[in-house]
This record gives C-alpha cells, sequence and structure tokens, in this order.
C-alpha cells in the first residue's frame, strides 16, 4: 500500500470511492513510451526492454487496485518513477520505483524480481518493501522503532532511501484524498520529522521543501494560513524592495563585467515557522522572509559578487557564511550575507554557480551523470564538491547502532537532524561541520567514535579548555585521550549532538552493567561463604539458568542490582541449603498486610485494619503509635514521625499506644532506607555493598538520587531484622572514607 501509510488504499474494480469529498479528477498516467523517453534524455544508454518489462509486470500485478483517488492502483508506482526520472537517476532505481509496491501488495515475489530483473533491483526493491512494512506499525505508536531500523536499511544502499522518498512525495501529493482526517496528519506529521530531513540530509532541498510545504498545509493549516496572509501583507508593504533590489544588483554587475542571473523568492512557510519556533522570534523580527539569488558563472565570480554586494549596501556583522570554503556535509555550497537594503530592511542574499546551484537543489541526484559510455553514480565528481551519501547518514547509523531504548534514539536522530552548523578543524586541518552550540566532546565524536569514547579534554586554538566550551567558527580543536574507555560525568551538559550523547549513554550502560556485575559478585561471593562455600569452587551456570539468567555475568548483575537476593543464588546452587538458611537466618520478609501478627497493643478494637504509615515506614525495633482515623482503621506511625505533628489538632482521630510482637521481632525481616552521600570514583559502590552484605543486610533496591564530578547521592533499601541492625549498618558505612554523610531515610 504505497509503503504502508495507507495512503493508497485499494478497492475493487468498479468502486466509487474516491475519498474525502467531491470525486477528484483523475490522474493523466505517464505512459510507457514517454517513461522510457525521459530517462534517454539524460541517459543514451538507457535498457529500453528492461524498463518496459518492468512497467508492464507492475501494471499486470497491480491489477484491478485502485486507490483512495478512484485512479488504477498502477499510477502510484508509474508516477514515483516519474519522480525518479525528474531527478535523473539511473535504469536500476527507475525500475525499482515501478517495482516497490509488487512485493508488498500483489503475489510477486523476491525470487520472482531476481529472476526477471536481476539481484540488484531486486535488492532495491526488497530494501524498500521492508521500510514499507515497518511503517504500518506507526499506527500504532512505533514510529521511533521504524526510524531506526530505517537507517540501519538506507544505510546499504542511499537508493533504497531515494525511491522511498519519490513513493512518500507521490503520497503526500495526493493525500487530500485519504477521507480520515488524522491518518493524514499522522502521515503529515511523519513526513515533517522524518521524510524531510532525511532528504535534506542527502542535499536533496528541492524535495524536502515540496514534503514540507505539503505536510505543512495538512499538519497546521492555521499556521500556515496566518503566515500566508503576514506574507501578502508584507507584499503590498515592501513588494517594491524586491525590484529595486533586483534591478540594482544588475546594474552593479553589468557595469563590473559579472554575467549573473538574479531573482528573488519568498521563504517557504514551513521554513518561516520553523524559525519562529526555534528561535522564538516574532515575525516582524526576520530578516530573511525574502531571500535572494545570484546565480555565477564560476567561484572567482562568487566573491567578486560579495564585494560589490557589500559595496552597494551595509552588511549586517557576522551575517557572512563561506558554505563554498565550509561546504555542509551534503555537499551545499554558497556564500550567505545579509545586508541592510533599501527603505532600511534587512536582505538575506545567496551567491553560488550554476553547478553549486543544482547540487544545492537536488544533492545526491546532482551527481548521476553520463560517463564512461554508461549512466550512474560519479562518486569522484560527488567527493570532489564534498558529498559522500553513506558519511552524510554515518552519524544517524551509529546512534541507531548503539541501541537502547527506541524513545532515547528517536530523540538523539532528530538532534542530528535538525541543526543550524558551525565549523571547526582538527590540527591537520581537516574540517568537521557541527551544530551550532557543539562542544569538544561533539567535535572528537564527530571524528571518530573511538576518539570520543576515549576524551577526556580538549585544547582550543592551542589553549586548552573545559569540555562544557561551546565551538566557534573556525576554532582548532586538539581532542585529549586516556587510554580508559569510559563515560564522561555530566555528558548531558556536555553535548548537543545526537551521535555524543546516544555514544556516551551506551558507555554509561555498559559502565553501569560492569559495576553492578562487580557488587553482585562480591555479594555473591559473601553469601556463599556464609554457608561454608567458596565462589571460586562453584559452578553457578546451572544456578543461573534455574534462575531465568543467561549466564554468570548476568547473575551477578541482577544481583547487583538489586532484582535478585545473593541468599537464593546460593540456595539455587545449593538446594540443601534451605533448611540451614532457614534455621540460621529464621526470618522472613514482613507483610504490609498482615499487619496484625507484629504490632500489639490494648485500646485494639477487634476487627479494626493496621496498615504501616508510608510517610515514615516503621520498622521493629521502632518507638511505634497507632493514628486511628474513621473509616480507614489505624496508622502506625514512628513516635517521631513529621506527619503526627499535623494530626494533632484533628478532632476525629484516636491515638493508640502500640508495641512490636514477639514476631516481628525475632522472626521478621523489614526493609530499611538510608542515603549516603559519596565520592565519585569507582569501587565506591561496590564497596559500601560489601559493608552492608558483611553486616548481613540485603539490598532489596538500589538507586542515585543525585550525581554531580565529586559527589552523589545513593539510596539504599535494605532488609535488616530490626533498628538496629540498621544502625549497626550505618556505624559501619560510617567507616568509609569514601562515605561523607549517611543517614536513615523514612519515606
Amino acid at each position: 500500500m504505497s509503503g504502508g501509510d495507507g495512503v493508497a488504499a485499494k478497492t475493487p474494480v468498479g468502486s466509487t470511492k474516491a475519498g474525502a469529498g467531491d470525486a477528484p479528477p483523475r490522474t493523466r498516467l505517464l505512459r510507457q513510451f514517454e517513461l522510457v523517453e525521459r530517462v534517454r534524455e539524460y541517459d543514451p544508454s538507457v535498457d529500453e526492454n528492461l524498463i518496459n518489462r518492468a512497467y508492464v509486470y507492475a501494471t499486470v500485478k497491480h491489477g484491478s487496485q485502485k486507490r483512495h483517488s478512484g485512479d488504477p492502483y498502477f499510477a502510484h508506482p508509474i508516477q514515483v518513477a516519474g519522480i525518479l526520472t525528474e531527478y535523473k537517476f539511473d535504469s536500476s532505481t527507475i525500475v525499482a520505483g515501478l517495482l516497490h509496491d509488487t512485493i508488498e501488495d500483489t503475489d510477486a515475489t523476491r525470487q520472482e524480481i531476481e529472476t526477471m530483473f536481476g539481484d540488484e533491483i531486486a535488492d532495491l526493491v526488497e530494501g524498500v518493501t521492508k521500510l514499507s512494512q515497518l511503517e504500518i506499525q506507526s499506527e500504532e505508536n512505533k514510529q521511533a522503532q521504524n526510524l531506526q531500523k530505517f537507517i540501519l536499511a538506507m544505510s546499504r544502499d542511499v537508493r533504497v532511501l531515494i525511491v522511498k522518498l519519490a513513493d512518500r512525495l507521490h503520497n503526500m501529493r495526493t493525500l487530500s484524498h485519504v477521507p480520515n482526517p488524522s491518518k493524514r496528519r499522522r502521515i503529515a506529521m511523519e513526513t515533517l520529522e522524518i521524510y524531510g530531513p532525511l532528504a535534506r540530509r542527502i542535499g536533496m532541498e528541492k524535495m524536502a521543501r515540496e514534503l514540507e510545504s505539503l505536510s505543512f498545509h495538512e499538519a497546521f493549516p492555521e499556521a500556515e494560513a496566518a503566515i500566508n496572509a503576514r506574507l501578502e501583507q508584507l507584499r503590498i508593504e515592501k513588494g517594491a524592495n524586491v525590484a529595486i533590489i533586483i534591478q540594482t544588483v544588475m546594474e552593479v554587475f553589468e557595469f563590473a563585467g559579472i554575467d549573473a542571473r538574479v531573482f528573488g523568492r519568498e521563504k517557504q512557510t514551513y521554513s518561516i515557522w520553523r524559525k519562529l519556533q526555534r528561535k522564538s522570534m516574532e515575525f516582524a523580527d526576520l530578516a530573511d522572509v525574502y531571500a535572494f539569488r545570484v546565480i555565477v558563472s564560476n567561484p572567482d565570480d562568487c566573491y567578486r559578487a560579495l564585494g560589490l554586494i557589500h559595496q552597494t549596501w551595509r552588511c549586517v556583522p557576522d551575517q557572512v557564511e563561506d558554505y563554498i570554503s565550509n561546504p555542509k556535509p551534503n555537499g551545499y555550497r554558497s556564500i550567505h550575507t545579509i545586508v541592510i537594503g533599501p527603505g532600511n530592511v534587512r536582505v538575506e542574499i545567496q551567491i553560488r554557480t550554476e553547478e553549486m546551484d543544482q547540487i544545492a537543489e537536488n544533492g545526491v541526484a546532482a551527481h548521476w551523470r553520463y560517463k564512461n559510455e554508461s549512466y550512474g553514480f560519479d562518486e569522484e565528481q560527488a567527493a570532489s564538491v564534498g558529498l559522500d551519501a553513506r558519511e552524510a547518514t554515518r552519524a544517524l547509523l551509529e546512534i541507531a547502532e548503539h541501541g537502547g531504548e527506541a524513545g532515547e534514539f528517536l530523540e538523539h536522530a532528530k538532534l542530528e537532524m535538525y541543526s543550524d552548523h558551525v565549523f571547526a578543524f582538527t590540527p591537520k586541518g581537516a574540517l568537521i561541520p557541527l551544530p551550532q552550540g557543539a562542544t569538544p566532546l561533539d567535535f572528537a565524536y564527530a571524528v571518530h567514535s573511538s576518539i570520543g569514547d576515549r576524551c577526556t579534554g580538549a585544547k582550543i586554538n592551542g589553549v586548552e579548555r573545559p569540555l562544557r566550551t561551546a565551538l566557534r567558527n573556525g576554532d582548532v580543536v586538539e581532542v585529549i585521550t586516556g587510554e580508559k574507555i569510559a563515560p564522561v560525568p555530566g555528558y548531558e551538559a556536555l553535548t548537543k549532538t545526537g551521535r555524543a550523547k546516544s555514544a556516551q549513554r551506551r558507555l554509561q550502560r555498559a559502565a553501569q552493567r560492569e559495576e553492578f556485575e562487580r557488587i553482585g559478585r562480591q555479594l555473591v561471593a559473601h553469601a556463599l561463604h556464609r554457608y561454608g562455600h567458596e565462589l571460586a569452587d562453584t559452578a553457578l551456570q546451572k544456578a543461573a539458568e534455574k534462575l531465568g539468567k543467561e549466564d554468570e555475568e548476568d547473575l551477578f548483575v541482577s544481583v547487583g542490582e538489586g532484582t535478585l537476593k545473593a541468599s537464593a543464588v546460593a540456595l539455587a546452587a545449593f538446594p540443601g541449603l534451605e533448611e540451614k538458611v532457614r534455621k540460621d537466618e529464621g526470618r522472613r520478609p514482613m507483610e504490609r498486610e498482615k499487619a496484625k501478627l507484629y504490632v500489639k497493643g490494648g485500646e485494639l478494637t477487634p476487627g479494626v485494619g493496621l496498615h504501616f504509615a508510608e510517610c515514615c515506614t516503621p520498622i521493629p525495633g521502632d518507638r511505634i503509635i497507632g493514628v486511628q482515623i474513621p473509616g480507614k482503621g489505624v496508622m502506625i506511625h514512628t513516635i517521631d514521625c513529621d506527619t503526627l505533628a499535623a494530626l494533632e489538632d484533628e478532632p476525629d482521630i484516636t491515638w493508640v499506644d502500640l508495641a512490636w510482637t514477639q514476631t516481628a521481632l525475632n522472626r521478621t525481616l523489614a526493609a530499611g532506607r538510608i542515603m549516603a552521600t559519596v565520592e565519585n570514583k569507582r569501587g565506591v559502590l561496590a564497596e559500601l555493598c560489601r559493608i552492608i552484605a558483611e553486616n548481613e543486610g540485603d539490598i532489596i533496591n538500589l538507586r542515585l538520587a543525585t550525581r554531580t564530578a565529586d559527589f552523589f547521592d545513593m539510596v539504599f533499601d535494605i532488609e535488616v531484622a530490626d533498628a538496629r541492625h540498621l544502625v549497626n549498618i550505618l556505624a559501619a558505612m560510617r567507616t568509609s572514607k569514601a562515605v561523607k554523610e549517611v543517614e536513615r531515610v523514612k519515606g
């Protein structure tokens, strides 16, 4: 179904359903010979037979299927192929466009397509098919997972993405035929968030603009209408300035002997809207609602033209950007400047050559050409202008490969796709483009992931600077690396790019797992030793399997995290210990729903429910008191609970003297909570867990409350026999030099 987005729904022959509103006019079908002639215009070596066979195959396979518009379904792949010819792609890409829905929507198979059209085309069609099948899941809010798989798929052959973009473009052109408004908006938002930025990523600016314009119209019609109304007002107020600027520039260039084309245009409504959002600006503050483009013959004339423009009008300081000397990652080259034009109006002017203009509009598509009696992608020519399709998507690929949660990936991917650039250099002169606000840590990952993983500091222009320093255009950055691979403390505030954030989170997950594995190993060793066994002599693989863990490492991690007790591991390894453990410990966790077993009081009304208060979490040994609330039973508090003061003036409250039963004091374990402020250094957590284990406490939960470069707060939930047991653990922890403060936390 056209990439699985639901735009091209199929209906039986003869159906009158045409979508929302009146039946639209039928699309003029691009005929077979017309498609071939389009390709022949730019590729004299076109395999006419191949395209003809694919055209017929698609029409036969899709047969009687219909779209929402009422058009025959095969009109869609034919129009997709037509879009691809506009960008002058090779025959294999055109054929893939014709066949892109056959595997998904017909009885065609990959093997059949491979037999008829070859391996290359079969791979392309299969790649687009997989992306299309993934898109279906977006209706179930799985956009993040889809994008992750999308990027991994297109990394093999960028033409998969190109066919998909053409598919999405035709679907957006026919989106109005979809009757469901919420579905139209979902498709439009997906296009704005994913497909538009991806098209821009490979330099296909013209396609990106159309995708965004069509999507913006559907997703934000009120915003579009408001911007158009404001633009109309500007046309009336300042329309004359456009003609004056064009005339003035042409006269200046003619006098200087520069052959040039000059034209002005309004910025795209979506582009204006994004700038208003991104910079929190008012419409009246925008300097570049109107943009002028100057097309000259050669790069030298670009710089001559810039000088002449600055002699004619005052330039705005710090608003000149030279993308000829420093091309964008997608190969974009141009000079941008903002000047104070007629009527004291700020005007943006872009200066480039014809070739630069073609690359700016079409990106990767501009490098398909006829060379050496064959037609295809000219890698040398693309590289000469700084475009490498694989490199353009490398950062996204690295983010996808780092794993983690899908939502986290989507966040990082969008950071990569939506960013203005700053340009920095390595000490050897290599240019590194980065988003505005990027730091040396971002720079390190842009150079290479291994450098980022080992980054410990940086020199900027020869001077050592903090990693939080925001880079500026022209900075020379030398990354200082160490041997150790570890996350940088506070990396969230030190990174701007999605690539750096995802890599640091990967390192953090690895470091946490390593720490939990070390802690768990010590806790299990202590538990085994208590019952007469040594870890070094014990094989735990069978115990791991019994407890639902993959291996010993996974077992230790679970114990370190607090999701599995060390005593449970000992019992799984040595089932004969069960009676000994029960006899030695003689205690079971205190159950909240059985409070009557643990608390007694002479004034308790028979049948009244007893409940432990969560505000102070009493444990055996604490002095306790009961608060009887009508309709709620008796709440058990510690005598020093802060909540009690607020209840003293309540008229309907009854106070009840309570005490612990012998069952609570001798046969139960209760959860006590402590908070420790400790030094932020390696091994501290393992030391604390060792202390707790040696004092016969069992950690049942552990979390980091706050973390800084020097200290962090850790909250432990520990199973203890009574309050005295907890006090002993606190005293033992205070003996550690790494512990700055430790106290019991109630609630």
